[in-house]
């Protein structure tokens, strides 16, 4: 079982084997990554699609010497096992485990901490300049997927790679995927690009031909060549890189190991910038990834032989609450258009964009482009809701402040995975939007605590003339609290109380109450309000409270550091009342389940409960 895997010692024996034993190994490769993430759950298909390109990359390349930046980082499990991670690798996204990203921390192979999507170029084009300047002598690669180079950041970083002429190979993972199926002009482009043998083959016979002409033969070649050769207009799509300033080797069989070492040898000794263009299938090597790559592209623990999740929540997600309660609105406005950035599935719009097709814009991973594309919608009449994830959303900070909040335009977003999102750490927790968001002008920003509370502030959003941010956390959408019947800018007593009250916000609420049930059994009498404004907070209710309570626990799910506990505390300076604030720390939050990461921070009932008993004893 798993013979190579275990025989041998990666990866420095790559490069002696085979390409036979090479074949054999890409094999066990497959087998071992199916069994191991249907166990842990992770990022399959995408590892999958790549099991030859990571094997080729560290035959042909001095690791960790030569430097390899893996864009997002969710297909570099392979990397992962064959750089000594092999017995560690059921730990895989654990607590304490293995991260499902490189992590430098982790590893001298990992060069650069990556996670988010369309970064690499612009790393390695980094690491290859400071090279230079150092007077070293290493190679730099960056792997980079067809959905990722949607991102403008791509584009820049290609734009300064060709001008600089530094020496840098990005391989592009062509599998006409990022989460879900690609989108947009690029795409399309790739789909037709012909392979460089055919272009080479042709350019080389019309020379031939051109140069046997008596007197005027090698002018005319020389005149071809200075008016940017034009044959390859002809002959290939692939013109856009070599017109930034790369050479251009393209379209390989990305599964081909052989062929794929070749190129890399090939590249090695081309002076300048480099793409290599590998047509890849996600999910290769398990029909059930092949079939439904979005499904298998990060997927919890599984049944192998079915392909079907181990387990199932009864009650539906958030993003499922979202996508039915938008698509019940659309029925009735039709102003109402849905925008997602490359995560149709993920944000809950699937049956939204089967029915909506004209309402509904996936516009790649370009999240910078989603919101001013919603806000020259919203400028013309359009409602537009943008689903994006807290993490991502981050990256579009400049065009929320410029395009959307100075403009007062009623775009809303759609803020999915706010909070601690588990197992893929640090680089996906949503917690700064609370942040980055509270201070705004313009903006209305709510945190429901459960379904119903979502659905509302769904509605309220829609009415609003300007913009508005909702953010929901991931998994299994509570019931939340009965009675409570949302209203603009007002907080919810839930539960009343005498000795202390926790305000709290979104899933925490939940948590809140627990704890206040805890505390009941001490002989503690403690209230529960559900703040669920952020922006217009309720200062009327947050008077109120701190006219009837000693203490109040302010309690959220994102950065203490710039939260709104700090807003509430700036609220009530100048009152008598003691206010403990609690929410996540100073420091970048490590990969885990939630519940786990909840109960380490002490944001569980238990550590709720503690923090009260502790404020009101001392």
């Amino acid at each position: 079982m798993h013979r190579y895997l275990q025989d041998h010692k990666f990866p420095e024996d790559l490069r002696t084997m085979s390409f036979e034993e090479l074949k054999l190994l890409s094999y066990e490769l497959r087998d071992f990554l199916i069994d191991s993430v249907s166990k842990t759950g992770g990022h399959l298909a995408p590892s999958l699609g790549v099991v030859e390109i990571t094997m080729a990359l560290h035959r042909v390349f001095d690791t960790p010497e030569d430097k390899i930046i893996w864009d997002v980082g969710h297909q570099s499990y392979i990397h992962k096992i064959l750089t000594g991670r092999l017995k560690e690798f059921h730990t895989l996204r654990s607590y304490g485990g293995l991260s499902g990203f490189p992590k430098t921390s982790e590893s001298e192979y990992d060069c650069f901490d990556t996670g988010h999507s369309s970064n690499s170029i612009s790393i390695g084009l980094g690491m290859a300049t400071a090279r230079d300047l150092n007077g070293d002598d290493y190679n730099v690669v960056s792997v980079i997927g067809d959905g990722a180079l949607s991102g403008g950041l791509a584009f820049e970083a290609l734009n300064h790679a060709g001008n600089s002429g530094t020496n840098m190979i990005v391989l592009l993972n062509d599998n006409g995927m990022s989460i879900s199926k690609n989108t947009g002009a690029l795409s399309r482009s790739l789909g037709r690009i012909t392979s460089t043998d055919k272009y080479i083959h042709t350019k080389t016979q019309i020379k031939k031909g051109i140069s046997k002409v008596p007197i005027i033969g090698d002018s005319v070649v020389s005149g071809i060549h200075h008016a940017k050769e034009n044959i390859k207009y002809a002959v290939i799509d692939g013109i856009l890189f070599e017109e930034l300033g790369f050479k251009y080797i393209g379209p390989v069989d990305g599964h081909d190991i052989k062929k794929l070492c070749e190129t890399l040898e090939l590249a090695k000794g081309i002076k300048g910038p480099v793409l290599i263009h590998a047509v890849t299938v996600k999910g290769k090597g398990y029909s059930k990834a092949e079939e439904n790559p979005n499904v298998f592209h990060g997927i919890g623990p599984f049944d192998v032989d079915s392909g079907k999740p181990l387990s199932r929540s009864s009650n539906p997600s958030y993003s499922k609450v979202f996508g039915k309660k938008l698509l019940s609105m659309a029925e009735n406005d039709q102003r109402i258009v849905a925008i997602t950035a490359a995560m149709t599935d993920g944000v809950g719009l699937e049956d939204f964009a089967k029915k909506y097709k004209k309402r509904f814009f996936d516009v790649g991973i370009a999240e910078g482009h989603a919101v001013t594309f919603a806000a020259g919608l919203a400028r013309e009449g359009q409602r537009p809701f943008a689903a994006i994830y807290s993490t991502f959303l981050q990256r579009a900070y400049d065009e929320i402040v410029e395009d959307v909040c100075l403009q007062n335009l009623p775009v809303t977003f759609c803020i999915d995975r706010a909070g601690v999102v588990g197992q893929d750490g640090e680089t996906h927790h949503g917690l700064y939007d609370i942040s980055y968001l509270k201070n705004l002008p313009n903006m209305t920003l709510m945190a429901p605590s459960g379904a119903y509370q979502l659905q509302k502030a769904l509605e309220m959003a829609l009415k609003l003339d300007g913009p508005c941010a909702i953010r929901y956390p991931r998994g299994e959408a509570a019931e939340g609290p009965a009675g409570h019947e949302p209203q603009y800018g007002k907080s919810f007593a839930i539960r009343q109380g005498s000795d202390a009250v926790i305000w709290a916000y979104g899933p925490l609420v939940q948590s809140a109450l627990e704890a206040a049930d805890l505390l009941a059994g001490d002989g503690y009498d403690i209230g529960v309000i559900d703040g669920m404004f952020i922006k217009p907070i309720d200062k009327y209710g947050l008077y109120e409270a701190a006219s009837r309570y000693p203490l109040i626990l302010t309690l959220e799910d994102g950065a203490k550091a710039g939260g709104v506990g700090e807003t509430i505390r700036a609220i009530l300076s100048d009152n008598e009342v003691k206010i403990i604030n609690m929410g996540w720390p100073d420091s970048f939050i490590e990969h885990g389940p939630q519940q786990t990461l909840y109960s380490k921070y002490g944001l569980d009932a238990k550590g709720i409960a503690e923090n009260i008993k502790k404020g009101l004893t001392d």
